[in-house]
């Protein structure tokens, strides 16, 4: 998996240009599964039920990247779509650019650089977010270390979920999967070895 990837903050942000009187509107929109960006382009195109073509392309972590012409010569738009978001290193993010036919042909290279226009539009307009990835622990010990391990998660700047009190105490805690190694040998090393470290999951966390 990869350890780090770029997406936007953001559901969605929109912009639109007009080439030769056709209209085109870009929509990047924040999505996290194939399922999800399947189901986003179904409401766009109903949205846009009229417009003459519906482009997108999308990409997701770890996952899949697709695109489509939608009517539009091979190579003109879903690919300089999917090119865009390569070239900026997005994903989890749907893009679907809507045209509405204005009455004159743009030729291949016209519509390049439309669809490409609005897309890079689009992408301006967003605020971009590193994912990480994460693993998630329950670390449990004697009320003795909880202190200690509170001030060291401090200092490293480790993020406790919840905590949860009982004969010992349970700490939920989200951890770097790059710095995981290193945490884990602290903690070992805090505890004088007590602790009783659980992997509960791992995901991606910006």
């Amino acid at each position: 998996m990869e350890k780090t990837f770029l997406t936007i903050k953001q559901k969605e942000y929109t912009a639109e240009i007009v080439e030769k009187k056709s209209k085109f509107i870009a929509k990047i929109v924040k999505v996290s599964s194939e399922e999800e960006a399947l189901e986003e382009l179904k409401n766009i195109k109903k949205e846009h039920r009229d417009a003459r073509h519906n482009v997108f392309a999308y990409r997701i972590a770890n996952a899949s990247e697709r695109f489509s012409d939608d009517g539009e010569p091979s190579g003109t738009a879903g690919v300089p779509i999917l090119d865009i978001l390569r070239g900026e290193k997005l994903q989890n993010v749907l893009v679907v650019v809507t045209r509405y036919f204005g009455g004159i042909l743009l030729g291949t290279g016209g519509l390049v650089k439309a669809y490409s226009s609005a897309t890079k539009d689009a992408i301006a307009l967003a605020e971009k977010v590193e994912m990480k990835l994460c693993n998630e622990y329950s670390v449990e010990v004697n009320y003795n270390y909880h202190n200690i391990l509170l001030h060291y998660f401090k200092e490293d700047s480790i993020i406790v979920r919840d905590t949860v009190y009982t004969d010992n105490i349970c700490l939920n805690i989200i951890v770097n999967t790059e710095k995981a190694e290193s945490v884990l040998d602290r903690i070992t090393e805090k505890t004088d070895r007590t602790a009783k470290v659980t992997l509960k999951s791992t995901y991606y966390l910006g």
